[in-house]
């Protein structure tokens, strides 16, 4: 394993996106970073982030994320409704 290996993200298609395993670099960093913040930081970032704007012009890939939760078993339909419900993709 060379020096560079550590920054090639992972070909596999249907292996859960959310595995520190199957994220790149940068995502590694980021997701350790919003582990360490405190959950008044946490609330503030999401509602920045999660503008209607933001949500809609993401839509495609907020709802392959929900559909790759479902298959893994994450989720539930309920769950997924929900969660289409409150963000306003129904």
């Amino acid at each position: 394993m060379g020096i560079l290996d550590a920054f090639k993200k992972k070909k596999d298609k249907n292996a859960n996106p959310m595995d520190p395993e199957n994220m790149g670099f940068m995502q590694r960093m980021a997701m350790k970073k919003l582990e360490k913040m405190s959950p008044s930081e946490r609330e503030a970032l999401m509602k920045k982030v999660m503008t209607p704007d933001n949500i809609q012009k993401n839509k495609a890939d907020i709802l392959k994320t929900l559909e790759q939760m479902k298959k893994s078993g994450q989720m539930n339909d309920h769950q997924i409704f929900e969660a289409k419900k409150r963000l306003g993709l129904l």
